[in-house]
C-alpha cells in the first residue's frame, strides 16, 4: 500500500468513526494477529482495543473467517495456559475439538457453545476437525471476579443453545447469559449476555437491552448495521449503558452478528497473554509456574495439569515485559 492510499484508509476509518460516535455509538476497529503456533491462522481482534478494553466483562474477542483452510491453516493451538477467565467458543462453520487439563473433551459445532472457566489455572489445545474445510466464528474470553480467580478449573460443552425468533426473520441463539427470554445453561460469573444474530438480507432486528449493561455489536459478515450507523468486518459498535433498545439490520445478504453485553466491570486486574490477575506479581507467578511444568512430567504439573491431546508439545509463554504491567477493568477499560 502507498502512502497516498494509506492515508485515504486512514482518512475514511476516521469517517466512519465520527459517525459512529455522532450516533451514540463508540466503533472499534480490529487488527490482524496470527493465533497458535508455527501453523497460526490470522484472526481479527477487537478486544482489547486501544480505545476501549472491556465490554462489561468481555475482555478479548477474535474473529475468523469464513476462512477455506483445505490448503491452509485452520485451528492448530497446541496445549496453552490460562488464569482468572473464561473461554467461550463459538462457531459459525466448521468444527474445534477441545481438550484440557481437566481432562474434557469436547468438538464445538455451529449452534454449541463451549465455554472453558480457568480459575486458578488451566491449560487446553484447540485443532479444527479433519472435515472442517470452511472455519468461520468467534473465540472471546471474560474477566473472573477477582474471587474467583482461585477457584478449581472446570468446563462445560453445549451442543444446542436455546433461540428465539424476531418479525422479519431475525433469530437469536443466546450462548451466555439471557435475552428475549431466552436463557443459556453455560456457567457465568457476572452479568453478562453472549448472543449471535442472524438477519435475513435486507430485515431488521429490533433488540431490547438490559440498561445496567454496556453492549457491543461485532459484526462476522458485511452489511451490518447499528441503529444504522455501518459495523465492518471484524468492528464491533459499542452502547453504554442507559439504552434500552437498539436496531440492528442486514442491509444486503444475510447478515451474522455477536451480541456482547455485562455491566461495567468493577474491578481492576492485569492481563499479559493467556494470564489474568489481581497484579502484575499474580501474573508473573502464573507464568513462571506455566514455563517450569510446560515440559515436566505429569505429577510436576500441580497447575497447570497435562493435555491428553497426542501432539506432544506445548506453547511457550513469552516474556513479561520489565516495566510493571498496567492494571484494566472499570477505571482502565477506555
Amino acid at each position: 500500500m502507498s502512502n497516498d492510499e494509506a492515508l485515504l484508509v486512514q482518512g475514511a476509518e476516521r469517517d466512519c468513526i465520527a459517525e459512529a460516535h455522532a450516533a451514540g455509538i463508540e466503533l472499534l476497529l480490529p487488527r490482524e494477529v496470527p493465533l497458535g503456533g508455527p501453523r497460526a491462522m490470522p484472526v481479527l481482534r477487537s478486544l482489547p482495543n486501544k480505545h476501549r478494553h472491556m465490554i462489561g466483562a468481555w475482555c478479548f474477542a477474535d474473529s475468523f473467517g469464513p476462512t477455506e483452510i483445505g490448503d491452509g491453516p485452520g485451528m492448530d493451538v497446541p496445549p496453552h495456559p490460562h488464569t482468572g477467565l473464561q473461554t467461550v467458543s463459538w462457531l459459525v462453520e466448521g468444527a474445534i475439538a477441545h481438550t484440557d487439563s481437566t481432562g474434557a473433551r469436547h468438538t464445538v459445532r455451529p449452534g454449541g457453545v463451549n465455554v472453558m472457566t480457568a480459575g486458578r489455572g488451566i491449560s487446553h489445545s484447540e485443532y479444527s476437525t479433519p472435515d472442517t474445510t470452511v472455519l468461520h466464528g468467534v473465540q472471546l474470553w471474560t474477566a473472573l471476579p477477582l474471587d474467583q480467580h482461585d477457584i478449581p478449573p472446570s468446563f462445560a460443552g453445549l451442543d444446542a443453545v436455546p433461540s428465539t425468533s424476531f418479525p422479519g426473520g431475525a433469530v437469536l441463539r443466546v450462548f451466555v447469559g439471557s435475552s428475549a427470554g431466552a436463557t443459556s445453561a453455560a456457567p457465568a460469573f457476572s452479568p453478562l449476555l453472549g448472543a449471535e444474530l442472524r438477519i435475513p438480507g435486507g430485515s431488521e432486528a429490533a433488540l431490547d437491552l438490559e440498561p445496567a449493561f454496556e453492549h457491543g455489536v461485532l459484526a462476522l459478515t458485511p452489511g451490518i448495521a447499528l441503529d444504522d450507523v455501518p459495523i465492518g468486518v471484524g468492528e464491533i459498535g459499542v452502547l453504554e449503558p442507559g439504552r434500552a433498545s437498539a436496531i440492528v439490520s442486514a442491509e444486503r445478504g444475510d447478515g451474522i452478528a455477536i451480541l456482547l453485553g455485562g455491566v461495567p466491570h468493577p474491578e481492576e486486574f492485569v492481563m499479559f497473554w493467556n494470564f489474568v490477575g489481581r497484579d502484575h506479581a499474580a501474573v508473573e507467578r502464573a507464568r513462571a509456574a506455566w514455563m517450569a511444568e510446560r515440559d515436566a512430567a505429569a505429577e510436576a504439573r500441580p497447575r497447570f495439569g497435562v493435555v491428553d491431546d497426542g501432539s506432544g508439545t506445548t506453547l511457550p509463554s513469552p516474556r513479561i515485559p520489565t516495566v510493571e504491567l498496567l492494571p484494566r477493568g472499570r477505571a482502565k477499560r477506555r
